[in-house]
């Protein structure tokens, strides 16, 4: 019986934490204008993964195709004295999206992925990025060095859609960046 009294509370707490800590699938209302914002973007920072994970120099290179899918070429070292190196991917925007959701496939479509660009700088300077579960994030920027207040504005931002703004690091573009604290 007492075994009974200690173990109830435990499962009932880990039933309220299984239902009421789940969020709904992150939507984006960003109305994004394909034209500009093709081009290289900067990987600033994001939810390190295994694929991004102790990569430098990194950037989205988007290009729109007459099929009216997007080439995306991620561009990376892995480390500063090492050449360039790339992964290519094809997306395609998700209908009625307002061009904000794309699901883009990698290695012939066997790697898929979601991407919700959740907001755009007015000039097309800065980008933040999310998945739907929430589980990656990017900050991209045209520049490969951001000022450092709005970095952190920017890092800010994605609590409001439920993100830990703290599992966001920053992803070296200097060689003097390597190892500093908030970096990868």
């Amino acid at each position: 019986m007492r075994r009974l009294a200690l173990l109830l509370p435990l499962l009932l707490l880990t039933a309220c934490a299984a239902t009421g800590g789940t969020m709904p699938p992150l939507t984006t209302d960003a109305n994004i204008n394909l034209e500009r914002y093709m081009g290289r973007w900067w990987v600033i920072a994001n939810v390190p993964y295994f694929a991004e994970r102790g990569k430098v120099a990194a950037a989205d290179v988007y290009t729109l195709r007459d099929d009216g899918r997007i080439t995306n070429t991620y561009v990376y070292r892995k480390a500063f004295d090492e050449p360039e190196k790339s992964m290519n991917g094809v997306a395609e925007v998700v209908p009625g999206s307002n061009n904000a959701q794309w699901r883009i496939a990698f290695f012939w479509g066997l790697v898929k992925a979601d991407y919700l660009v959740m907001e755009v700088a007015p000039d097309y300077s800065w980008a933040l990025i999310g998945h739907p579960k929430r589980k990656l994030a990017w900050i991209f920027s045209r520049n490969p060095v951001m000022d450092e207040t709005l970095y952190q504005d920017l890092r800010q931002r994605f609590a409001a859609w439920g993100y830990d703004p703290e599992t966001i690091l920053k992803v070296p573009h200097k060689a003097d960046q390597v190892g500093q604290p908030g970096f990868q």
